[in-house]
């Protein structure tokens, strides 16, 4: 159930015993005094405590034992319903010690309440009153009823983490499964395909023969497809425990690019603050995702990172000088999908396209807890 319904659950309880109290008050014989006021109130308060029942139990069990013995004293001689509730609600806190100890001074303590409404009652027929407001069976079957469902709400939550953990584990078998198959049916080929072409460019230098455009194209394609293989090897087999890039390597992920000839500068603004993990691990793969475009296939000299902290949202745009124009479609591949479905599964939005001014751009805003 949701917090709502709960709370909604919780004042339906509390108004009923309230007004079964009421009713029970007012349709009983008894001489009025000038202390009928104070019990209508104590039985109200009885009732309406027991919505706090499940945030605070113990204060709850309290504040219906005292109202219990309150109207008792005034001569109000209804049973103890607004406690019996209270104490139901103090077992099913798991308080159960707290519970037992109140059951008891309740017991001892409702003759002596009885004795104040009616000086002249022998201690023997007040204990009778009392058991009659409140019976022990009722105490036992409060009890039992609170530790029952304890009991029930405990192995639905084990059920529940039991069920996830299958389905984790299960979901890491499959992708070990996918990584093994992977490893088995491409890592050998392509392998295969960086050595001979390596090798093939090695001979003909040696030799003081031109290379041709053809082959260096395919030990460029082996590398970066052994690069983009071992990348995904690693992600299919990395778990929770492994570490995960986020906005603190940025900075190391630039150094790199900035290695292969890229002029690229990262720009930060705003406060910096920890951001939620999935916020950060998405940063970092759409600067990694579009320097990597830019690399392949911008044709371009220089490149900008600018990730700004607002409020409420973390905004991160790459935009380069490559050849880009504004009347090309740009041609939307697996990184960029990949891209518009991590930002859109976290509510946020992306653009991905030629600049005014020339070159391509993208910008993400990602939506993070206010601050």
């Amino acid at each position: 159930m949701s917090r709502a319904r709960i709370g909604i659950a919780d004042w339906a309880v509390s108004v009923a015993v309230s007004a079964v109290l009421l009713v029970t008050a007012l349709s009983g014989h008894r001489d009025s005094t000038n202390l009928d006021a104070l019990g209508y109130a104590l039985l109200m308060i009885a009732g309406l405590s027991l919505a706090a029942g499940r945030r605070a139990p113990i204060a709850v069990l309290a504040i219906s034992g005292l109202c219990v013995l309150g109207y008792q004293a005034i001569g109000f001689e209804i049973p103890a319903i607004g406690f019996l509730v209270a104490l139901y609600a103090t077992v099913r806190a798991g308080q159960r010690l707290v519970a037992v100890a109140g059951s008891i001074l309740m017991v001892l303590a409702l003759p002596f309440a009885m004795l104040l409404a009616h000086p002249h009652l022998p201690l023997g027929e007040a204990f009778a009153q009392a058991r009659d407001a409140l019976q022990l069976a009722w105490l036992i079957a409060a009890g039992a009823a609170g530790e029952a469902l304890r009991q029930a709400e405990r192995r639905a939550d084990e059920a529940e983490r039991t069920r996830e953990e299958t389905a984790r584990r299960r979901a890491d078998e499959e992708r070990l499964h996918i990584a093994r198959e992977l490893h088995d049916s491409l890592t050998h080929q392509i392998s295969v395909i960086k050595i001979q072409s390596e090798a093939a460019v090695h001979v003909a230098r040696k030799r003081g023969e031109q290379v041709p455009e053809a082959l260096l194209a395919i030990r460029e394609a082996g590398r970066e497809a052994a690069r983009e293989l071992r990348a995904t090897l690693e992600a299919l087999r990395e778990d929770v425990a492994a570490p995960r890039y986020g906005l603190e390597h940025v900075p190391e992920l630039l150094e790199r690019f900035c290695a292969t000839g890229l002029d690229a500068t990262l720009t930060i603004e705003g406060q910096h603050r920890n951001v939620p993990a999935a916020v950060d691990r998405t940063v970092y793969r759409i600067v990694q995702e579009s320097l990597t475009n830019i690399s392949r296939h911008a044709d371009a000299a220089t490149a900008s990172v600018h990730i700004d902290y607002c409020p409420d949202l973390v905004v991160v745009k790459v935009d380069d000088d490559g050849k880009a124009m504004l009347d090309g479609a740009p041609a939307y591949g697996v990184g960029l999908l990949g891209m518009h479905e991590r930002v859109a599964a976290l509510g946020g939005r992306l653009s991905a396209a030629p600049r005014s001014e020339g070159g391509f751009g993208v910008r993400a805003e990602l939506p993070v807890a206010p601050a």
